[in-house]
């Protein structure tokens, strides 16, 4: 069996989906965070927040254009 065709592998990949995008939003968060703190800044977790949704974004599309390219799901 094709482990495209394997429903288990699908349901892997899109729910990787799911969590990729709040994954990055929040790491870039924490990283502008912990920066902030370093550097007695107040700033910084906003700047890389918005690296993170952006980051995710990206992601996400490379993912779906991937798929659709493939054939899969």
């Amino acid at each position: 069996m094709d482990p495209k065709d394997n429903p288990w592998a699908l349901v892997g990949r899109y729910t990787s989906l799911a969590v990729l995008l709040p994954g990055c939003t929040f790491a870039g968060y924490l990283i502008g965070y912990l920066l902030d703190r370093l550097f007695h800044t107040t700033f910084l977790y906003l700047v890389f927040l918005l690296l993170g949704i952006a980051a995710g974004f990206i992601e996400l599309i490379r993912e779906l254009q991937t798929n659709t390219r493939d054939g899969g799901g």
